[in-house]
């Protein structure tokens, strides 16, 4: 375990993530778990913890410049990713884990006992059947495209709230045929240490009715 300590200390540094002895041993906790679990009931396709650290944790952790103190929603969570690692990090945030495979919300259950987390909430359940709201920022990753990630989500957002949706490759095409009411607020290019491939936030939004017609969305930078 001191190995995969050391690679997930790197990585977080990388990302100018600070962390501490006990969130460290946390999140290493949870990947021993999720490590023992995956063998049994399949819950990743990545099976090498090393490769878990990269794109499981540190690929959780590097929205955490863009998160809010208002309650959150992780929708499609899978074994919990990447609201357990937010859990984690951000005890004091409210954090809600959403997703429908009842093997992966029994281990998320498994870690939150065994991790005491007491600011997280698992349900097991569809989205669109999800009454738990409002909520004041609503993430997936790799969940559905953003027209389905925001019709489905919509009646779980608080008036003021956000949606943050974790990509691969800018969808272009996406964000091109966002729903009605609708709109691009940012998007953020996530450079990860060790890895090829391309990743990106988006923050989606309401638009306000009174600014519905005042910016059109290509004036809408991305970082």
């Amino acid at each position: 375990m001191q190995e995969y300590k050391a690679t997930l200390q790197s990585q977080l540094a990388a990302i100018d993530v600070e962390v501490s002895e006990t969130q460290l041993d946390r999140l290493l906790q949870y990947l021993a778990l999720l490590v023992k679990w995956n063998k049994a009931y399949n819950l990743t396709a990545v099976r090498d913890p090393q490769e878990m650290i990269t794109r499981h944790l540190v690929d959780s952790l590097s929205i955490l410049p863009w998160i809010g103190k208002g309650r959150l929603i992780d929708v499609g969570s899978g074994p919990g990713l990447p609201g357990i690692p937010l859990a984690i990090m951000l005890p004091e945030l409210d954090v809600t884990t959403l997703d429908s495979n009842g093997k992966k919300t029994r281990f998320q259950n498994q870690v939150k006992m065994e991790l005491g987390l007491k600011n997280l909430k698992v349900i097991h359940g569809r989205v669109e059947q999800c009454e738990g709201g409002p909520y004041d920022q609503i993430v997936s990753r790799a969940f559905a495209s953003l027209n389905d990630m925001l019709k489905w989500t919509a009646h779980l957002c608080s008036e003021q709230g956000v949606f943050l949706a974790m990509k691969g490759l800018y969808p272009e095409a996406e964000v091109e045929q966002l729903p009605p009411g609708f709109q691009l607020r940012a998007s953020h290019r996530l450079n990860l240490p060790a890895t090829d491939g391309e990743r990106h936030l988006l923050i989606l939004g309401g638009i306000p009715e009174s600014s519905a017609n005042a910016t059109a969305p290509d004036e809408l930078g991305r970082a």
